[in-house]
């Protein structure tokens, strides 16, 4: 069995590559493992999207927990943000969502939550995967009264919707905004959210049929978005993802706000209000230069983790930052959050929209981008990594970073949860980076369709050597760091 877990739970094309078997072996290793913990008998709570391969991986997930004595709890549709905030409000054992985020409606995953309401550390990832690969794991069964339960939280949806509108105390009424739901389980929340704290609204992405999530609208697409907010005259414009994890945002003109921009935003209003702990904000290794600018200039420390929010969050903690995010849009407050919450991060952005009496275009005017090109490059599941030791290639990019020198850098990196390879290029001229980008796209397209599986078994063999070693080339460090 290969790894289960990647930089965003475990994700694999529903009922194929993420079949029920195996999700039922999850669950019933989570269940085991959060008895074993509690010392009796264990509360486990289950969200999902809307995905249509939704119910059938909760069902599997369910008999899994509960023919390993834990009782479930099911939340229905939710955002992820509520699983996490839910596993702790009901004083849970763990807390597990099945969403592929904003990947297309093919893919499904699991994301696991520990009862304090944070993602689940590698160290417990590492033991599920144990009892999942065992062969044993049958005698993680149970039989007669203490088979597990099911019972159904009939006040989810209203608990985390309260959670949501105490995460500020700002009115937000005489704002307009445009809300795209991804045709996900934002779908559910969103409106009434932000109409319920004042705001007038129009909301699209709102009929998912569980095929539709992420297509063509949400943070995938903004396009949409951005015709809404100029057609009906918003304010502003709100993008989330599948599972309302994430939030990208357009100002009135329907300028894109990424991650990036709203870190900037975020982390200036924090610092006049002073309390922006420690004057730090944690970004991504993937988040733009311009962002190291702004903070130069503002007098606030931006400090980098690899991509991932679990390890944004880890380095949060770590330096006791309450500020944390990605390009992607993922937002954390920690003061207020274990994880993030793509409507929190839209409340919070309309409150500093609200308070500072400045239009969207404005706020997002305190930081300038550097020019930026990055570029996805599908791989065949069967060359995960090995691509990495063509020497073709390492040379090529190599060389690319020897003639950017200091005004750019280049980050390759496989993504922890797609079979793609993520190059991203960052310079002067956009015209450069645009070239290097494609070549390396395309030298590297060239390497995972005409390598032999000869020349794979070799490659293989120097990346176990070279890892022992620890002689690896640049590339392979950031990629390492970045899964």
């Amino acid at each position: 069995m290969g790894k289960l877990f990647g930089t965003d739970g475990v994700r694999g094309i529903a009922l194929s590559g993420l079949d029920c078997g195996t999700v039922m072996r999850l669950g019933k290793a989570v269940g085991a493992f959060a008895a074993a913990e509690k010392g009796g008998r264990a509360n486990i709570v289950i969200g999902k999207d809307t995905r249509n391969s939704g119910d059938v991986l909760e069902a599997a997930l369910t008999a899994g927990i509960c023919s390993a004595g834990a009782d479930v709890h099911i939340l229905g549709v939710v955002p992820t943000p509520a699983v996490s905030y839910l596993t702790d409000l009901y004083q849970a054992d763990a807390g597990i969502m099945i969403t592929a985020g904003s990947s297309s409606a093919e893919y499904n995953g699991l994301k696991l939550f520990s009862k304090t309401g944070f993602r689940i550390s590698a160290e417990v990832q590492d033991k599920l995967e144990m009892l999942v690969a065992d062969d044993s794991r049958q005698s993680l069964s149970v039989s007669g009264s203490r088979i597990g339960r099911i019972h159904y939280c009939e006040q989810a949806e209203w608990d985390y919707i309260r959670r949501v509108v105490r995460s500020t105390q700002c009115d937000l009424r005489g704002i307009k905004v445009a809300l795209d739901c991804a045709n996900g389980a934002p779908a559910r929340y969103a409106k009434r959210i932000f109409e319920g704290m004042g705001a007038s609204c129009v909301a699209v992405g709102c009929q998912p049929d569980g095929m539709n999530i992420n297509s063509g609208c949400g943070v995938n697409d903004l396009s949409l978005l951005k015709q809404t907010v100029t057609e009906r005259h918003c304010d502003i414009g709100l993008a989330f993802d599948g599972d309302g994890s994430k939030c990208i945002a357009v100002d009135e003109r329907g300028e894109k706000l990424d991650g990036d921009k709203l870190l900037a935003i975020f982390s200036k209003f924090l610092k006049v209000q002073g309390k922006l702990h420690g004057g730090t904000v944690v970004a991504t290794v993937m988040s733009n230069y311009g962002l190291t600018q702004f903070g130069e200039r503002e007098g606030i420390n931006i400090t980098t983790s690899a991509v991932g929010s679990g390890t944004v969050i880890d380095r949060m903690l770590r330096f006791g930052c309450n500020l944390g995010g990605e390009k992607n849009g993922h937002i954390i407050f920690l003061d207020f959050e274990r994880t993030g919450d793509g409507m929190v991060t839209g409340v919070r952005l309309l409150e500093v929209l609200k308070r500072t009496r400045r239009r969207a275009s404005e706020l997002g005017a305190v930081m300038e981008e550097c020019p930026q090109i990055a570029v996805n490059v599908p791989i065949p599941e069967s060359k995960r990594e090995l691509w990495a030791e063509d020497e073709g290639f390492r040379e090529m990019v190599s060389d690319y970073k020897k003639r950017l020198g200091h005004d750019g850098r280049i980050i390759v990196r496989e993504s922890g949860t797609e079979a793609v390879v993520r190059i991203m290029i960052e310079g002067k001229r956009t015209g450069v980076i645009t070239e290097y980008a494609q070549n390396l796209a395309a030298k590297l397209d060239e390497v995972v369709n005409t390598k032999t599986e000869k020349e794979l078994a070799a490659a293989e063999m120097l990346r176990e050597i070279r890892e022992e070693t620890d002689n690896g080339l640049s590339v392979l460090p950031i990629l390492k760091a970045a899964k």
